[in-house]
């Protein structure tokens, strides 16, 4: 399913819209490039979103990436970077495992 179906609601919760499997979103292993793209855009970093599209992040490489990855490999600033990391691809990857060892 693709991402970019998200939405963000006026109290800054995002809302996702066919693309809910089992009341949780879709496995990101699955994503393109540009799905990653549009999570990170969606989620506030429009401007760091570039970035995984310069390095060809797709979702299996978003999912293997370390803290070291994000903070350095990108070229983003600390704090974005530091955001993006402990919020948004350890979640993620944290998701991924719990919901492949079910």
């Amino acid at each position: 399913m693709v991402i970019g179906m998200m939405e963000s609601k006026e109290n800054g919760a995002e809302d996702v819209k066919n693309s809910v499997e089992n009341g949780k979103p879709p496995d990101p292993a699955y994503w393109a490039v540009d799905d990653v793209v549009n999570y990170f855009k969606v989620a506030g970093f429009e401007e760091q979103a570039g970035a995984f599209k310069d390095q060809e992040i797709d979702g299996k490489s978003l999912l293997l990436m370390t803290r070291n990855d994000v903070l350095t490999g990108l070229s983003l600033k600390l704090g974005p970077a530091l955001k993006i990391y402990e919020y948004h691809v350890k979640p993620l990857q944290t998701q991924h495992l719990k919901g492949n060892s079910s």
